[in-house]
């Protein structure tokens, strides 16, 4: 069992080696004083409050909504009409150096899926997923074929025994008491958070590693 006493790496330009640059999004600038939400909707909870004329790291969501990158390495939401997006790109060092830092990359690119549907089965990262096959689909574009469920899965890597030692890009491998066996898997973010397909929010989020979590973590993988 993995033991309580989380240090998460924060992911950042610092976790990525080689001088290949990888562009997360472009820089903008607000136009009045609005909130960051955390979906697509004004009815969802608000991350923060930005200033009037505020930087901010931005991405093209659809017409209504531009995603917002927040320090904490997670996607927000606000209102296309109050941000100007600049036509500077925002890159971090990405890397082909070794195999974990294509995970942590992995990882990362797992959060711009943000909104997908959690679909039972579903195999489609933009249009429906499950947890265990949102984690295949990501390893497997860093060429390591996984198996197609989260139990198969946590049969097959470096095993993780501590939360301290956990990295940006590692499996999560959570237990499901109602049919007895691990029935749910993440990637690890750093800093505390993963990303995951979840029927709890209806699709690719990202979640923080409480101890409600922490509490049902039997595995972990690199």
């Amino acid at each position: 069992m993995l033991k309580v006493g989380l240090i998460g790496l924060v992911l950042s330009g610092a976790c990525f080696a080689s001088a290949e640059e990888l562009v997360l999004g472009n820089y903008g600038q607000t136009l009045e004083p609005t909130s960051i939400y955390k979906s697509a909707s004004t009815k969802a909870g608000k991350f923060y409050k930005a200033k009037q004329y505020q930087y901010l790291v931005v991405k093209a969501y659809n017409e209504r909504w531009t995603k917002v990158l927040m320090a904490n390495n997670v996607w927000g939401y606000m209102l296309t009409s109050k941000v100007a997006i600049l036509p500077e790109e925002y890159k971090v060092q990405a890397t082909r150096v070794t195999d974990l830092s294509s995970r942590a990359k992995a990882a990362w690119k797992g959060t711009t899926f943000k909104g997908t549907p959690y679909v039972w089965g579903g195999n489609d990262i933009n249009r429906g997923i499950d947890c265990s096959a949102f984690v295949k689909s990501l390893y497997g574009e860093i060429g390591i074929s996984l198996p197609r469920t989260a139990a198969e899965q946590a049969k097959v890597g470096l095993p993780i025994r501590r939360l301290e030692d956990l990295r940006a890009g590692d499996r999560l491998y959570f237990w499901e008491k109602k049919r007895n066996t691990i029935g749910h898997t993440g990637m690890y973010l750093g800093n505390g958070y993963f990303v995951h397909s979840s029927r709890g929010h209806n699709g690719v989020n990202t979640d923080k590693l409480t101890e409600k979590w922490q509490r049902i973590l039997v595995a972990a993988r690199r």
